[in-house]
Order: structure tokens, then sequence, then C-alpha cells
């Protein structure tokens, strides 16, 4: 397998392929070619990784502007997709597109890198904040209004916007060659670390969130559970998936004004598989 940077027409349309395998549906979603090679061309960067000739995933992004409460405006990376093949997902190549970006970034001066994704995907959820390392204190509704794609059709575009801290000792000790070994929720629940919902199964077998309980302040950590797999859920039950969206918008909003970060992610295979997001108050950790 090839990760490299793409500067051609040919390349960009192989881009535009791609990415309608990976939302399909809406032609209009799909990033054009000619605007990829002028952000190629403007200081963006485009990564797209092969198998001989054929494209298996591509990430890009372009430099952007912090967003602060005065004048001042600081530097950052924006990241906007990263698309990989559907028979390729949860194989680690989106990890492998993500480091070349980080490499990419840091050789550029880049120090701060951001993006948004829907919080109630678990495989996005475990690649950005367990194996990334990013955080997450931002969450934004309606970011993209009505979307038309298969994927995301249906429900408000709720995303959390991550940071992604490029030169701390957290992310660069997730992206060594031997990163650490992972905490899971065997660890979370033997240090009896309060949950922030809880949930019931319905006769399908998806999780129904109930109503939400927060603990006190000054809980220094809180487990917070999302769907295993939210598209089956939605596919099959779009009313619940409904309900999803409104309790993790008001329970993370609430959260994040409290003053918690999303700092990890822990997924419990099984016969009911679950996903929960590790919240920490300020610099705390288990």
């Amino acid at each position: 397998m090839e990760i490299r940077i793409l500067t051609t027409p040919k390349e960009m349309a192989a881009v535009e392929e791609v990415t309608r395998q990976v939302w399909p549906g809406s032609e209009t979603d799909v990033v054009p070619a000619h605007l990829l090679i002028t952000l190629a061309h403007n200081g963006g960067v485009v990564i797209g990784a092969f198998d001989g000739e054929r494209m298996l995933g591509f990430t890009f992004g372009f430099p952007g502007l912090e967003k602060t409460d005065d004048l001042s405006r600081g530097v950052k990376f924006c990241s906007h997709q990263l698309g990989v093949l559907p028979d390729l997902q949860g194989s680690g190549l989106g990890f492998r597109l993500k480091r070349a970006q980080w490499q990419i970034a840091r050789q550029q001066g880049f120090d701060h890198i951001t993006w948004t994704y829907d919080p109630l995907l678990s495989l996005n959820a475990n690649l950005n904040i367990a194996k990334l390392g990013a955080v997450c204190s931002t969450y934004l509704r309606e970011v993209y209004g009505q979307m038309r794609d298969g994927l995301n059709a249906g429900l408000p575009s709720d995303r959390f916007q991550v940071d992604w801290w490029l030169n701390t000792h957290r992310v660069r000790h997730r992206l060594a060659a031997q990163p650490p070994k992972k905490l899971d929720l065997a660890h979370y629940l033997s240090a009896e670390i309060p949950r922030a919902n809880q949930t019931t199964l319905s006769e399908a077998g998806f999780p129904v969130p109930r109503p939400a309980s927060l603990p006190e302040t000054g809980v220094p950590l809180l487990l917070l559970e999302i769907p295993a797999d939210f598209y089956a859920l939605k596919a099959a039950d779009p009313p619940l998936a409904f309900q999803w969206r409104m309790h993790t918008r008001t329970l993370f909003e609430s959260l994040f004004a409290r003053g918690y970060l999303v700092t990890d992610f822990v997924f419990l295979s099984g016969t009911h598989p679950r996903g929960y997001y590790v919240l920490s108050l300020g610099e705390a950790t288990l």
C-alpha cells in the first residue's frame, strides 16, 4: 500500500469516486475535483492511499483561522473529510491516513488540527478520540443543515468539533510505532466511574436511552454510552435514532458547559456490544 500527496486531476477524480462509495445517494455532496485541485495548489493537502492504481481512501484539509472571542486569529489546519472504502472500514487505513496528515501538518508548522464528526458513530469515536488522541469540548448543532446522502439523511447534522494537538505527549504517544496499551471498560467499572446515562434494550436488541440523571458537580470522570452501531439502529428504527440525537445533544452540551472534556472511548464487544465515551473534568485522569 502506498500513501502519497495528491496533485493531479486524475487523482482528484479518484477521490470523487471513493466519495460516492463512502457517502452514497447524493451527487451534490461530492466535493468536485476542480475544487480539490485548487485546494491542493493553494496551501491545502489532499492525501490518498493506493493499492496499485486503485484508491482505497483519502483525507484532505486546508489552513484555517482559530475562532476567538477577541480580534486575534491564530492559525490552524482544518481537516474536512476522511473517506475509506466500505470494505476496508475498521482495517486501520483511516488511522494511517490521519497519521500521514499529522506528519505533513507538523512539517508545515501547524500544531493544531480540527475537524467534525458525528458523536454517535462509535467507529469514528474510537479512531478520533481513542487512537489518534484528539479531545473534544465543543458540540455543534445542525452544522451542515439537512444532509441528503444515504448515511446522514433524516437526522439533525449535530457534530463534535475535535481538537488534535499535534505536538503533545498524548498525541505523540498514541501515534508511536508501539502505542500504549489501551484502558478498557473493565478498568473504568472497577474504578467505580459513574455513568452519565443508562440504557435498556429494545425488542430488536438496540439500546434505548433512559432519562439522564447527571451526578453532582465535581465528579472527575464520567462514562457516557452511545449505540455501538448507530447506522444499523437508524436503518431499523429512525424514531429511536432521533431520540438518541436529542438525548446526547442535551447531555454533551450540559457536560461541556460544566467543564468536562471527551478524552477517551472504550468499546465492549460481544452479543450486545456497547460503546462509552470517557469524559474528564479538567485535567482529571484515571
